[in-house]
This record gives C-alpha cells, sequence and structure tokens, in this order.
C-alpha cells in the first residue's frame, strides 16, 4: 500500500490504527480515533489491559460511560497488531537520574514496530523528544527491525500530545494539534488523519524536526517562568512581603503574565526542558536559562521544607517527633497523575529532621504510591493531633474545607503550610495556628 492509496481511503475506515501505550496520552487517542477507525489499543502492562477491558481507567481521563462505548480492541499480544498500517507511539520519555533523557520506552516500542512494519505502513512519535529524535534515532531501529527503507517503503509523522492530565475543558479534541510528516504526502495524510478527530483543528509544521521542537519548548517556557516567579517568592520571603500580594499589584497591568510560585513536576514541564538541554550540549551550545530554570525549580521542595522547619521553631516546636501531616502527593491538583511529583521532595527533606510524617491525598493510587516513593497513604481523617499541617497540592476537596475542620486537625496550636496559597494570609488569624504561605 503506498501512502497516496493510505491518504485517499482515510473517510473510507480503510486505515487501520494501533494506539502503542494506553496512558494519558494513548487512551484518549485510541477512544477519538475508534470512533472513525477500526482501532487497536497496544499496552505491554497486563494490568492495564485488564482494568480497560473492565471499563475502568485510572487516570481519570476518559469517562466510565464513554470507555465502555468505545469500540477498541485492547490487547498485550503483538500479533494483535500486525494487521494495522498506521500505528502511533505514545510511550513515556522520562529521564533518567542525571537528568539525561531516557529513551528505553521509545527504543523499545520502535523495535516492535520494526518487527511488523510492512510496505507502505506509516508510524507516528507522540511522545516528546529533542528536535531530531524521531528520525535520528527512531528510523533507524525501524529500519534496522523491518529491513524497509525509510521515505520508500515506509513513512513516518510526528504530532506532539497535548494532553494536559485533570483538565476537563482542554480535551484532546479541543486543543489545536501539532501535526509533520516525513515527505509533503505523509504530512498531509498525517494532518487529515489529526483533524478528522480533532474538532480544534491542526497546524501542519514544515518538518517532522520543527514539529519536536515546538512541543519541548512549550514546557520550557512555563518552566522558565514559574522558576522566576518562584525566585521572586524566595526574595520577597526574606523582605517579608507577601508573594500573591505583590503579583496582584503587579498584575494590574494588562501584560504581566500571570504566573505562580509553586513545586514543578509531572511528566512534561519537569521533564521536557532536559530533553532541549541535551540535545544543545550535544551541538556545543550551554543552555544557561534553561538549565537555571530548572535548578530553581528543583530546589523548590527543599525551600518549603526549610520554611517549614523555620516556623515550626517560631512556634515553639521542636521537629524532632513533630507531627506532620501531608495533604496532596500528586503532582497538580484533581489528578491521580504521580510521575515525577515533587511533593516527595518537601517530605525527604522533613525526614532528615526526624518528623513523623503522615500523607493523604483524595486522588493518588495507593498501591502507586507505595511502589513508586515508598509512601503509606492514609485517609484524612486519620490526620489528628497535628503540630504541622502541609497542604501541597491543590486539590478542589481541600478549597473547600472550613477553618474550624483544619483546626481540629491540629493538637491546640501549629504550623499550616499553604503551598499553592489556596488560602487568604489572615485565614487563621487568632486561632494559634502560623499560617505561611509559598
Amino acid at each position: 500500500m503506498t501512502i497516496n492509496n493510505l491518504k485517499s481511503k482515510i473517510p473510507n475506515r480503510d486505515t487501520s490504527i494501533a494506539v502503542i501505550g494506553l496512558g494519558y496520552v494513548g487512551l484518549p487517542l485510541a477512544i477519538e480515533f475508534s470512533k472513525k477507525y477500526p482501532t487497536v489499543g497496544f499496552d505491554k502492562n497486563r494490568d492495564r489491559i485488564s482494568q480497560l477491558k473492565d471499563g475502568i481507567d485510572k487516570t481519570l481521563e476518559v469517562e466510565k460511560k464513554e470507555l465502555n462505548e468505545a469500540k477498541i480492541t485492547y490487547t498485550t499480544e503483538i500479533k494483535d497488531i500486525v494487521d494495522c498500517n498506521t500505528y502511533i507511539v505514545t510511550v513515556p520519555t522520562p529521564v533518567d537520574k542525571y537528568n539525561k533523557p531516557d529513551m528505553e520506552s521509545l527504543a523499545s516500542a520502535s523495535k516492535m514496530v520494526g518487527k511488523i512494519l510492512n510496505a507502505g505502513d506509516v508510524v507516528i512519535y507522540e511522545s516528546t523528544v529533542y528536535p531530531g529524535a524521531t528520525e535520528e534515532f527512531c528510523v533507524p531501529i525501524l529500519e534496522k527491525e523491518s529491513g524497509l527503507t525509510y521515505n520508500t517503503d515506509f513513512f513516518c509523522g510526528y504530532s506532539p500530545e497535548r494532553i494536559n492530565p485533570g483538565d476537563k475543558d482542554h480535551r484532546l479534541t479541543t486543543i489545536k494539534k501539532v501535526t509533520s510528516g516525513s515527505n509533503e504526502n505523509t504530512a498531509k495524510f498525517v494532518d487529515t488523519l489529526y483533524n478528522s478527530i480533532v474538532s480544534a483543528g491542526t497546524h501542519k509544521a514544515s518538518s517532522i524536526a520543527t514539529a519536536e521542537a515546538s512541543k519541548v519548548i512549550e514546557n520550557i517556557q512555563r518552566d522558565v517562568n514559574i522558576a522566576l516567579i518562584n525566585e521572586l517568592s524566595m526574595i520577597f520571603n526574606k523582605l517579608e512581603l507577601d508573594t500573591n500580594e505583590v503579583l496582584e499589584a503587579a498584575g494590574t497591568k494588562w501584560n504581566f503574565l500571570p504566573f505562580r510560585p509553586g513545586l514543578v513536576g509531572g511528566h512534561c514541564i519537569g521533564v521536557d526542558p532536559y530533553y532541549l538541554a541535551y540535545k544543545a550540549q550535544e551541538i556545543g551550545y550551554n543552555p544557561e536559562m534553561i538549565l537555571a530554570g530548572r535548578r530553581i525549580n528543583d530546589t523548590v521542595g527543599k525551600y518549603i521544607a526549610d520554611n517549614t522547619i523555620t516556623e515550626m521553631v517560631k512556634s515553639g516546636i521542636n521537629p524532632v517527633g513533630a507531627k506532620v501531616a501531608v495533604l496532596g502527593i500528586t503532582f497538580k491538583e484533581n489528578c491521580p497523575d504521580l510521575r515525577n511529583t515533587k511533593v516527595p521532595d518537601i517530605i525527604n527533606h522533613l525526614n532528615t529532621y526526624d518528623c513523623e510524617i503522615k500523607i493523604s491525598d483524595p486522588f493518588a493510587d495507593v498501591d502507586e504510591a507505595k511502589d513508586f516513593y515508598t509512601i503509606d497513604l492514609l485517609e484524612k481523617d486519620q490526620l489528628t493531633n497535628c503540630d504541622v499541617v502541609i497542604v501541597a497540592v491543590s486539590h478542589d476537596e481541600y478549597k473547600k474545607i472550613a477553618k474550624e475542620k483544619w483546626q481540629e486537625m491540629f493538637n491546640g496550636r501549629g504550623v499550616f503550610i499553604d503551598v499553592k496559597s489556596i488560602f487568604e494570609k489572615d485565614f487563621f488569624t487568632n486561632t494559634g495556628i502560623n499560617h505561611w504561605r509559598l
């Protein structure tokens, strides 16, 4: 099958799609494609496949009704995707302990697809990578495993994921999709394919490398801007100024950008800058601003912990043996995603003071918290007689808790650490509770 034939048959459901990886990115993608094309969802995690077959999505990205109605074949078996002609790879691309790109999952997925690749097939990557990675890293694997020639026998595209976990307003179909292809016909095919499911439309980039670069800088821009605000917050804290009040005043100017301080983790914003930094250093350029932003944001957890200790001492609380409750462990609000969350940075630093720390989160999976971070989650009602309460994640549930209920968590007095500044600074006035906001 040639690329031209494939393109012409899109409206006739002759395109058969295999989505490789059914996490936060892959599952919503498979759901939407299954509404128009024969779609197979592949994931090597047997538990994940079993749950999806039972109509359970632990990521909470897809509603149960939508999941049950989806016409998707779920599988862990390679044989079930051999007859597909379009492969979309959505596997994670984290960094290793040295903050270098970890391309293991991408390599593994490319090897698997390469073994079953046929002439005329198209492989589209959605995983965030450095500019050039698809053609420099993935394509050689596809060629080696298949014995086929790139842009002659098979073709590639890149369409970066823009999923925002937990966001019910900005969904796959409502976010404009960047597309690209390895030649003109492939670019048209990829663009047409995504245009058929994305109501917000598409933007066809001039090359795969351009599309890769566009994705990685989206999160770098946010990372650098948040790093600036985090640094300002540290300065204002020393000046005994309330950061939120300063930002509110500055925000009255029409072109002031509304960034706020906070922990910066997750599968994208805390990782993607290292991908571009890696590529920049490879070509002999030192990305000073990108890495400076990362250094600042990577210290925020320790900074919060240090200020927690300071506020405890001010309140006459001995950190050793102090009962500390941490509410929220996921990397962002109203979302079960624990990938690269920075809340453990606070916990780990407080542990050096021998604090007695108990943790709760209504969204986080108990088993994942244990496996990823050796954290035992408790119910919020189990957090009593506390010396310190740290609200680390601004889940909506926490915002609805009345002052009196927060007070009941303490033993008469204590320290309340409001990481996301979800309460006004005078919230605990005349309560005996010392309120600190980032």
